[in-house]
């Protein structure tokens, strides 16, 4: 049976090796999971900002749907709105309707979205021969934004054309 010496140097020089392996390693694994965290924040930042477009969006499309269930009074929409009660047993007036629908489209808003929403609902009646009127929303927000050093206006605006009388064209 042979012994198989090894040096003490050899075994002290390996050792140093590793260690500095080990170090450079952890270095770029740091570098690597600071990158991760930094994106982590980004998609954060850029789901919150689609929520709030998606909200946006779905909020003008039930006000579009308020107003072709009720064409007749396409201008009442365009203001600010009135709680008139109008669920249930009461009955009221399409004007009504069309204040009470605002009111709450706007009360949506505040809940779903940030912040300072502002709304504009613009009505253009249709010029004859034409039955069409074409109204135009606008809804704005400040979302949180570190870069810009606090907040940054957000707008989401859509048009579209509505019928006021039946057959339409």
């Amino acid at each position: 049976m042979r012994r198989v010496h090894i040096s003490n140097k050899r075994i002290s020089r390996v050792r140093g090796f590793t260690l500095l392996e080990a170090l450079l390693g952890f270095l770029i694994l740091s570098i690597g999971m600071l990158g991760i965290a930094s994106l982590q924040a980004i998609s954060l930042k850029a789901g919150k900002t689609s929520v709030y477009n998606s909200v946006a969006m779905m909020k003008v499309d039930e006000l579009f749907e308020s107003m072709r269930a009720n064409p007749t009074v396409l201008a009442t929409y365009a203001g600010a709105g009135n709680d008139n009660g109008c669920t249930g047993t009461k009955d009221c007036s399409e004007a009504e309707l069309a204040a009470d629908d605002v009111h709450w489209w706007k009360e949506n808003l505040k809940a779903g979205l940030p912040s300072a929403v502002t709304t504009a609902v613009t009505v253009t009646a249709p010029t004859a021969p034409s039955k069409l009127a074409t109204v135009k929303i606008d809804v704005s927000w400040k979302e949180r934004n570190k870069e810009a050093g606090g907040s940054v206006d957000k707008t989401y605006t859509t048009t579209a054309n509505i019928c006021t009388e039946i057959p339409c064209y």
